[in-house]
């Protein structure tokens, strides 16, 4: 994954496979099962130009987008009734995201409930508000939404990178990798390349992104 991962080659602009993770916010493992599997997701033919595989950005682009549908059109219809205060079991979560069990809650509910209670027998009961449960099932369509419906008031309050315009790239990013339900970790990387900061600069944005959203990363 060294090296360039962009190149114009004959006038066009193409990536290697470090370049199509970057570009399309993926795993790089995620790249080369793309790539492996290429009749199953439509994933772009190759060519070997200086010893190494390239794709067309065009070609990627109109992959990525189709990939994005294809997964958005897979989602569960979610619940947006009742009050965004409410506090919500891992059960009642699962309902209002359409899933039949608890046990499909995403991971971004799973390791980040909003209060935790200890109950007589000594188990751990995991509990999110409303509003919460609604901004992560937005945040898997791409919506910049605050995870309330219309007509609930009280604001949010404000994050540090709240009028950051670098705020935006990590958000889609953020967006992009749950809808095609990739890993978060290794994002930070992406992000750095991707504007030209530091990894801990765009952790921070991230961090802001997923809290924006009701979710704190992974």
């Amino acid at each position: 994954m060294n090296g360039v991962a962009r190149q114009v080659i004959d006038g066009r602009t193409a990536l290697d496979r470090a370049g199509v993770a970057a570009h399309t916010g993926a795993a790089y493992s995620t790249v080369i099962h793309w790539r492996s599997h290429r009749a199953r997701f439509g994933f772009p033919e190759g060519f070997a130009h200086d010893g190494r595989e390239w794709f067309w950005l065009d070609d990627i682009e109109v992959f990525h987008a189709a990939h994005l549908r294809a997964k958005r059109a897979e989602l569960t219809r979610v619940d947006r009734r009742g009050d965004p205060e409410d506090l919500l079991g891992s059960g009642a979560a699962a309902k209002v995201l359409g899933y039949g069990s608890y046990r499909n809650l995403p991971d971004t509910l799973l390791h980040h409930p909003d209060r935790v209670e200890t109950l007589p027998d000594g188990r751990v009961r995991r509990l999110w508000f409303r509003r919460t449960v609604w901004a992560v099932a937005d945040a898997r369509t791409g919506r910049q939404s605050t995870g309330r419906p219309l007509g609930a008031t009280g604001a949010r309050q404000p994050h540090p990178y709240a009028d950051d315009p670098r705020l935006k790239a990590a958000v889609t990013l953020l967006s992009e990798a749950d809808a095609a339900g990739q890993d978060r970790r290794g994002l930070g990387v992406i992000l750095a390349q991707q504007l030209g900061i530091t990894p801990r600069t765009a952790q921070r944005l991230l961090a802001a992104a997923a809290d924006a959203a009701g979710a704190a990363p992974e």
